[in-house]
């Protein structure tokens, strides 16, 4: 095997999902940033979660806000629900995995909210769980998923939007889900104080 033309090919493959993605995702990052620049304006927060890597890309998303992201500014509210490893286990334990962020999205959110579900598969049970509660709560939902959306796509409401990777394979949909947050993040601080990021 030739592990120099493999590194290679994972860039290439990389760059064409990219280039697929930025030709169908404009639209649905755009709308996506409106709501949460509305909910932001209306004094409410960003919830985020996902699992593995989408855990991750949660807490990414909601530490540019929290903190910066190019840009001097105050910080801006979002939360992402899957650090508490007490909360996490107490609910996992007592209740189900499955229901690990819906109980959160119960007792935190508003209706002024946002709920930021990520999946790749667009089949995580436990962000499906916490659509149906964010739905309940009044709330909007962005979901970032990937492949033919998963079962999350059955769940989403008009005034939600999914912003789905047109790809299969998990590390390029995850690739892709990261430039979606930078873009929402770089969204959201322009509407909201101005100047150029860049």
């Amino acid at each position: 095997m030739d592990l120099r033309a493999r590194i290679l090919d994972h860039f290439v493959e990389s760059i064409e999902t990219k280039e697929r993605a930025a030709a169908a995702l404009v639209e649905p990052v755009h709308q996506a940033g409106d709501s949460m620049v509305n909910c932001l304006l209306g004094e409410g927060k960003i919830l985020c979660c996902g699992n593995g890597g989408s855990a991750g890309d949660a807490q990414h998303f909601s530490a540019e806000l929290l903190n910066r992201f190019e840009q001097e500014r105050p910080g801006l509210p979002a939360l992402a629900i899957t650090t508490d490893s007490s909360t996490l286990t107490a609910i996992a334990n007592d209740y189900d995995y499955s229901e690990i962020f819906s109980k959160q999205v119960s007792a935190l959110g508003q209706s002024r909210d946002v709920l930021l579900a990520i999946s790749t598969s667009g089949n995580s049970a436990n962000v499906i769980n916490a659509i149906t509660a964010a739905h309940d709560r009044g709330m909007r939902v962005v979901a970032l998923t990937g492949g033919d959306g998963g079962k999350m796509t059955d769940q989403l409401q008009p005034s939600d939007t999914e912003i789905r990777v047109p790809a299969q394979r998990t590390a390029r949909i995850q690739e892709v889900h990261l430039v979606v947050l930078h873009c929402l993040c770089d969204f959201i601080d322009l509407s909201l104080f101005g100047g150029d990021s860049a």
